[in-house]
């Protein structure tokens, strides 16, 4: 018999370490390869992680709400054989992944790169997960570069920075790091109102936030301070594409085994006018815009338990119909059974959020950072219309549906965010009947 570390996977780009949530299996427990042993939480999403070898697990090394760094071993497993892995005979339990090379780095280091705050500098390489602790803390960046990182190539944890918190306040003034007094002139400063205290009443029941719960409201109430929102909204005949969609449904499904939605068409109208409005697919960093040369389209998706996650279908701009319809039935199959990677809810340029699946018939998104830009789609609903016709005009019974479009005024005027809006309206109101799927 042998022993084998279970290591923590690499979960995407920017993505350094998991939280334990919980272990699907306890020690002593036999497992099969491939099996799900245990679920684990990033400040992107949570996921499995699956075992690549069948054995029994002999001890579990990251108990719940433990945090592990990518490339730890989590736990240890006795298997077949005369030899583990590699980590098990070269490094203990609590070694924490080799240095990655400098093509890795690089690899590592350019997403963090870009997605870095405008409030701290290019050379401080924090997670989002970080970052966020960082911004709720108001922890400036002296501060921040006078903690002490135990992540790769001296990277700060999660740990590194609550561990400062918990002891901020703890530190000789002459051993603090020096705190900006004011703000720069380019960049405002922040203010916010205290929370108010509400008092729960007899009978009230009292529902703490799970995390995901959590990271959504800290993400909400971050956007709604970055970015003025400005709303447009359309009303958009949609006959046509009921019509085609009625029409080829069935055919989709007996061909390729898959629903046909209404999103794909939504998509696919999206992704047009965003190649004609290229500055809508824009992140701004500092007083820079950044453009972005892909097209990854996110798509809010409701989760059985009531929270909200947004998987992206990256490179919208390069997948057909058909390719669009299979892209976004396995990002939502994944998303309501928890089924998604890290990189799935990653790199989103531009997000749909179809609020007519609740029966509704408008809503004002807001915009998830650092996107610019969000279409909120209506319930598609029968009304009486009027028609112009050669004989002049009629009254008909059409398929009508709303649309709405947030932008961000700091970079999106009403001219742009109005234009986008009226091309997504003129492409699904002209929808060819004879487009092929």
């Amino acid at each position: 018999m042998a022993e084998y570390k279970l290591l923590l996977p690499s979960m995407g780009e920017g993505v350094m370490e998991a939280t334990i949530i919980t272990w699907l299996f306890s020690e002593g427990d036999t497992v099969k390869e491939d099996d799900s042993v245990v679920e684990i939480a990033t400040d992107k999403v949570d996921s499995d992680v699956p075992t690549p070898v069948s054995g029994k697990i002999v001890k579990i090394l990251k108990q719940k709400d433990e945090v592990a760094k990518v490339g730890e071993a989590i736990a240890v497993l006795e298997i077949e054989g005369e030899g583990g892995n590699t980590a098990t005979e070269e490094t203990p339990a609590e070694t924490q992944a080799a240095a990655p090379d400098a093509e890795t780095l690089k690899t590592i280091e350019e997403p963090l790169k870009e997605t870095a705050s405008a409030e701290f500098s290019g050379d401080l390489y924090l997670s989002p997960l970080v970052r966020s602790i960082a911004q709720q803390e108001n922890i400036s960046e002296p501060e921040l570069k006078s903690i002490k990182g135990s992540g790769l190539e001296g990277r700060i944890t999660k740990e590194d920075i609550l561990a400062y918190v918990k002891n901020r306040g703890n530190q000789p003034a002459s051993q603090a790091a020096p705190v900006q007094q004011s703000a720069p002139a380019s960049q405002p400063v922040k203010t916010s109102a205290p929370a108010a205290t509400i008092t729960a009443a007899a009978g009230d029941e009292i529902i703490p936030m799970d995390r995901m719960r959590k990271i959504i409201a800290e993400n909400m109430v971050k956007a709604k301070q970055i970015a003025p929102h400005v709303t447009s909204f359309i009303e958009t005949d949609v006959t046509n594409v009921v019509k085609w969609r009625n029409k080829n449904k069935s055919l989709f499904e007996k061909r390729e085994g898959e629903k046909l939605t209404f999103m794909p068409i939504f998509v696919k109208a999206v992704v047009k006018a965003i190649q004609d409005f290229p500055m809508i697919n824009v992140s701004i960093n500092g007083e820079n815009i950044i453009k972005k040369k892909n097209i990854n389209i996110g798509m809010a998706t409701a989760l059985p338990d009531g929270n909200l996650i947004v998987p992206v279908i990256k490179n919208a701009d390069q997948l057909s119909l058909s390719g669009l319809a299979k892209a976004i039935n396995d990002l939502a199959y994944r998303a309501r059974n928890k089924k998604l990677r890290p990189e799935d809810t990653q790199g989103a340029t531009y997000t749909i959020s179809n609020v007519g699946s609740f029966g509704n018939l408008m809503g004002t998104p807001i915009i998830p950072q650092p996107q610019v830009a969000i279409l909120a789609i209506g319930a598609i609903v029968k009304k009486p219309a009027v028609l112009e016709t050669p004989d002049g005009d009629v009254i008909a019974i059409r398929n009508l549906m709303f649309m709405s479009h947030s932008y961000d005024h700091r970079v999106v005027d009403g001219s742009l965010g109005g234009m986008m809006l009226k091309h997504v309206h003129d492409y699904l109101q002209n929808w060819d009947l004879n487009t092929e799927i």
